[in-house]
């Protein structure tokens, strides 16, 4: 049994024993630095069913667990606080029990549930830029966390390759490309199909502003722009199956495809399936003529299809358009049916989308429910707020994005300009500094978006992120190529079990490590059950300042002793693995020499 449940079933009993009260619930926490001790039990919560003075029922639990328990070596009691100091046997007893598992902190593979998580889903009307990557980043670690936690996991996406805003960057490709290719421009396919979709834009507003100089009032100056119209017929054609739009419209994504893969690749991520709006939205369009059928939709005089959700709490919502179009909502009601035929297993879904969209999933999850949809109980939407930079916000229609390619080529810059400055990479060939700088440079971005609640909002800063100082990922991968160093000067077998009675009493830096990683799987668990990275993010960070503190100030290959050299060495193996472990989840790697 875990030591915390332990403690609390044995706090319960105490309590029984001593009071004659029944205890619901036991509250620990960590002692807090100032008092000695390693975990504390509240004790102010139990006067409701206890009467008394707090220190003396703190004391009197406490002789309870030290005459019961062996792993309590000793109490003391401050105000309503019992602050319990563990055995170093009970840590030395756990570090042995887990010093060689190599994927310690992961549960048993799909030992639970089976869970799609669903992230990027771009447009295919411009490149992928910062706004995306904070979206595949905690997709793909949420993804990662939820495999570590036992569950199956289906990684995927829905690419949406329809719609008026397709539409308008094909339009403007007919008007100014001049057969324009990614071959012929040097461009990435997302870039150039991008750039066009700024050209659209720009045309569209000089129309509506040259409406409004003609004494048209703005808002139906907006309806009735010349471009707006042929992109709506554009996207007419298109769903009617015109030849000549369907060809254009699948050369125009086949280059935005391309792009996108390579972004992915560089980024390190990856999908076991890839749906399309373009296939989903027709079976959105069939569920809505049934649910239309089944009175779940009406509609209204102009012929649009409508879901009526005001005993809900919400509004009513259109799922289909008066000339028959799909909407996205449409799409996705498709998208998650014919996710759950493809993948019978499937008990949960995580959508990966930003806040913006809260509303969107509200109203999705609730049509789904209402359609009949036992598995709707088990769909989650990873809500997350927006990227700031310091220059101010993103707008993708007058091309004023961070450019996730832009981004990443910026963030091995910074890596090799700090890297170099800190003299740390004269015996490195070209290549492998090559590799480092990327390395470095996306273990800062990723851990700098990561390490943030998702649900905050957040500026990010490229420099601060690669600092090799702080809450960091270049600190935690140096400190991780710092083990690695002190392994290789480790010209000794120090793999073999340590006798608590053998070592001594534990340096309270040693033992700091060992309650850090005894905490590693719990992390894991509750960051798989809250989708958030971030728990893992600040654990790491955590660990790492523990370690450097213990490293500073304890010697490690310099102790005379060769028992606690032995074991020292062996603790330093094994935060090392559990940084590894734990930085995988996040999507980072670790380098072995920095």
């Amino acid at each position: 049994m875990h030591l915390e449940n332990l403690l609390v079933q044995t706090v319960k009993e105490g309590v029984q024993t001593l009071y004659g009260s029944t205890l619901e619930t036991v509250e620990l926490q960590p002692t807090r630095k100032e008092f000695v001790g390693d975990i504390t039990v509240v004790v102010f919560p139990m006067l409701r069913q206890v009467k008394g003075n707090p220190v003396e029922i703190g004391n009197a639990i406490g002789e309870y667990l030290q005459s019961r328990l062996e792993e309590v070596g000793s109490y003391n009691t401050i105000k309503g606080f019992l602050n319990l100091e563990i055995s170093d046997a009970y840590y030395l007893n756990f570090f042995n029990r887990i010093r060689s598992e190599e994927v310690y902190g992961y549960q048993e593979p799909e030992s639970k549930g089976v869970v799609m998580v669903e992230y990027s889903s771009p447009n295919t009307n411009k490149p992928l830029h910062l706004g995306h990557i904070r979206n595949i980043l905690l997709g793909y670690s949420v993804s990662e966390i939820l495999k570590a936690a036992g569950n199956k996991v289906y990684k995927t996406q829905i690419i949406n390759d329809r719609g008026i805003h397709i539409c308008k960057s094909m339009l403007a490709w007919e008007r100014y490309g001049k057969g324009e290719t990614p071959q012929r421009s040097g461009l990435k396919g997302d870039k150039l199909v991008g750039s066009y979709y700024v050209a659209f834009n720009n045309a569209y507003k000089d129309e509506v502003l040259s409406l409004v100089a003609e004494g048209m009032p703005e808002d139906q100056a907006e309806k009735e722009a010349p471009s707006l119209r042929e992109a709506q017929e554009l996207l007419r054609r298109w769903e009617a199956g015109d030849p000549e739009v369907v060809a254009l419209w699948k050369m125009m994504n086949g280059w935005v495809y391309d792009g996108f893969e390579r972004t992915y690749k560089d980024l390190g991520v990856d999908f076991d399936r890839l749906y399309y709006e373009s296939d989903t939205y027709l079976l959105g369009k069939d569920v809505v003529t049934e649910g239309l059928e089944k009175g779940v939709f009406f509609k209204k005089e102009d012929g649009s299809v409508w879901i009526d959700l005001t005993e809900d709490g919400l509004d009513e919502k259109i799922v289909l358009r008066a000339d028959g179009t799909a909407v996205y909502m449409t799409q996705d009601i498709g998208t998650a049916i014919q996710r759950v035929t493809d993948y019978p297993d499937i008990t949960g879904m995580v959508y990966t989308v930003g806040n913006e969209q809260d509303y969107h999933f509200k109203v999705l999850f609730l049509i789904l429910k209402k359609l009949g949809y036992q598995w709707a109980e088990n769909l989650y939407h990873l809500s997350y707020g927006m990227v700031d930079l310091p220059t101010g916000k993103m707008k993708s229609r007058e091309g004023t994005v961070v450019d996730a390619d832009d981004l990443i080529l910026e963030m091995d810059e910074t890596a090799r300009q700090i890297a170099e400055e800190h003299g740390r990479v004269a015996e490195f060939s070209a290549a492998e500094k090559q590799q480092l700088y990327h390395t470095i440079g996306l273990g800062a971005l990723k851990y700098y978006i990561l390490k943030v609640d998702p649900k905050k909002r957040m500026l990010f800063n490229p420099e601060e992120s690669v600092d090799f100082q702080g809450n960091t990922g270049p600190f935690i991968q140096y400190t991780y190529a710092r083990i690695q160093s002190i392994l290789r000067k480790a010209e000794f077998d120090y793999k073999e079990a340590i006798a608590p009675a053998s070592l001594g009493a534990l340096d309270s830096r040693e033992k700091q490590l060992l309650k850090d990683l005894e905490q590693f799987p719990a992390v894991v668990e509750e960051a798989a059950v809250q989708f958030s990275p971030a728990l893992v993010a600040n654990y790491t960070y955590d660990l790492v300042k523990d370690f450097n503190s213990f490293y500073q100030q304890v010697s490690i290959l310099g102790e005379s002793d060769e028992v606690k050299k032995r074991f020292r060495v062996q603790l330093t193996d094994k935060v090392g693995r559990v940084i590894r472990n734990a930085t995988a989840l996040l999507g980072i790697d670790v380098p072995q020499r920095m």
